[in-house]
C-alpha cells in the first residue's frame, strides 16, 4: 500500500481515462495514479475502433454528444497537430440510396447546422461521385470536418505525456475492492492496494460494475454489442477515397455498414451490431456465464429485447452471411465483390441500457461524494476524449476545493 494517498485515482486505460488523467497532470496535479486492468492501454474501445474523428453531423443539438464532439473535435486537431500525431482531416460523404432516405437526409443537415458546420455542402446525385467516384446514390451531404487518426497513437502520446508530468500509470491492475476509509478511497486488487482521495471510473465495458464497488446503484446496466467488420483488399481499396456512410437509422444509436479509410491507408468495411455474450467477447466462441447471467437476470435486456428483436434478428443474419454484409456495402460502392472482403475483426461497443429497455444514446455521467463514473461514452467518444476529460477534470476539482 503507498504511504500517503493520491489526489486522485483514475479507473480505466482508455482514451477517456487517460484525457482525463492528462487534464489533471496539465493542471498541475501530478498527486494521480491511473489503474488499468489489461496489460496494455487502449486495449478495448479505443483500440477497436476505425479511427474516425466524427465531426457532429448526427447529434442532437444542444446534447452532451453535440457539445463534447464539436469541442473535443477541434482539440484533438490540435492535440495531433502540436504533438506529432498523424491526422487528416479528409471530410466524409453521407449517402442516401433511396427516395425515401432524403427527408432523414434533411434531418441530418439541420443538425450538422445547428451543431456548427457551416461547411458542409448537400449533394444530388451527380454530385456524389466527385468525391467518391465509385458510389451510387440519389443524393448526400458532405462533411469536410471528418478526419482520420489511430486512436491509439492518441492514448500511447496522452500516456507520455501523464508520465512525464509525474502522474503514475500501472497496468496490470484490476481494482476488484473499493473501501471508503475515514475519507480516502481504497482500492484492492491481485495486484495490491491503492489510496487516493478522489475516484474518477472510466471503465468503459465495466463502468457499471465499478459503480457499484463504490456502493452506488447505476439504474443502467452495460450490454455489449460486438461490431464486426473486414477490411478491404488492396486492389479494392482505391474503390473508396475516404470515408463513405449511408444515413442512419434513427431509431438506432449505430450508424450502419459503412466504408472508413484509416490513417495507414487501409480500408475498414463494417460495423455490424450483434449482442455479444461477453463484456469482452471479439469472437463469436466468447461467452461469459457472468456476463449472460447478469443479462438475462435484468428486467432492461428483456425489454430492450422485445423493442428490437427483428433488429437483431437482421443483425445476426448478416453477421453469419457475408454475402448479406456485402449487399449493405453495395448499396454504397456497387463495385464490390465478395472477394474484395479480407481481414475479419471486431470491437465490443459498451451500451448502456435502462430499465425500460431504452439504449441510452447520449454520454451518461454520475457524480457522487468525491467521484466521478462515467457510465455511457459511445460514440464519439474518442473524438470527444480531451472535452469529456477535462469536464471530468473539473467536475473532481470543483469538489476538491469544497
Amino acid at each position: 500500500m503507498d504511504k500517503d494517498p493520491y489526489d486522485f485515482a483514475v479507473i480505466g486505460g482508455g482514451i477517456v481515462g487517460l484525457a482525463t488523467a492528462w487534464t489533471l497532470v496539465a493542471r498541475g496535479h501530478a498527486s494521480l495514479v491511473l489503474l488499468e486492468k489489461e496489460a496494455r492501454l487502449a486495449a478495448h474501445q479505443t483500440g477497436h475502433n476505425s479511427g474516425v474523428i466524427h465531426s457532429g453531423l448526427y447529434y442532437r443539438p444542444g446534447s452532451l454528444k453535440a457539445l463534447n464532439c464539436v469541442r473535443g473535435r477541434e482539440q484533438l486537431y490540435a492535440f495531433c497537430r502540436e504533438h506529432g500525431v498523424a491526422h487528416e482531416a479528409c471530410g466524409k460523404l453521407v449517402v442516401a440510396g433511396r427516395e425515401e432516405e432524403l427527408p432523414r437526409l434533411d434531418e441530418l443537415e439541420r443538425r450538422g447546422l445547428a451543431n456548427g458546420l457551416a461547411d458542409i455542402k448537400r449533394l444530388g446525385a451527380d454530385d456524389l461521385r466527385t468525391y467518391e467516384p465509385g458510389v451510387v446514390g440519389v443524393g448526400g451531404l458532405y462533411v469536410p470536418q471528418t478526419g482520420i487518426v489511430d486512436f491509439v497513437q492518441v492514448a500511447e502520446t496522452l500516456a507520455a505525456l501523464v508520465r512525464r508530468g509525474g502522474g503514475d500509470i500501472r497496468t496490470a491492475w484490476e481494482v476488484r475492492q473499493v473501501r471508503d476509509v475515514t475519507g480516502v478511497f481504497e482500492l484492492a486488487g491481485p495486484a495490491g492496494r491503492v489510496r487516493a482521495r478522489f475516484l474518477i471510473n472510466c471503465g468503459g465495458l465495466f463502468s457499471d460494475r465499478v459503480a457499484q464497488l463504490c456502493g452506488l446503484a447505476p439504474e443502467l446496466k452495460i450490454i455489449p454489442f460486438r461490431g464486426e467488420y473486414f477490411r478491404l483488399r488492396s486492389a479494392a481499396a482505391p474503390l473508396v477515397r475516404n470515408l463513405i456512410y449511408p444515413v442512419p437509422d434513427p431509431a438506432m444509436p449505430f450508424l450502419g455498414v459503412h466504408l472508413t479509410r484509416m490513417i495507414d491507408g487501409r480500408v475498414e468495411a463494417g460495423p455490424n451490431a450483434v449482442l455479444a455474450l461477453k463484456r469482452e467477447g471479439y469472437r463469436r466462441a466468447n461467452i461469459s456465464l457472468r456476463d449472460v447471467g447478469e443479462m438475462l437476470l435484468y428486467p432492461g435486456f428483456w425489454r430492450m429485447a422485445r423493442r428490437f428483436w427483428r433488429v437483431g434478428v437482421q443483425e445476426y443474419r448478416r453477421s453469419l452471411r457475408p454475402r448479406m454484409f456485402l449487399a449493405d456495402l453495395q448499396r454504397l460502392v456497387p463495385a464490390l465483390r465478395l472477394e474484395d472482403l479480407a481481414e475479419p475483426g471486431a470491437g465490443v461497443r459498451a451500451q448502456a441500457v435502462d430499465r425500460a429497455g431504452d439504449l441510452i444514446d447520449d454520454f451518461h455521467i454520475l457524480s457522487a461524494p468525491r467521484m466521478v463514473h462515467v457510465l455511457n461514452a459511445p460514440s464519439p467518444a474518442a473524438t470527444a476524449s480531451l472535452a469529456i476529460g477535462a469536464a471530468l477534470a473539473e467536475r473532481v476539482l470543483a469538489e476538491q476545493v469544497r
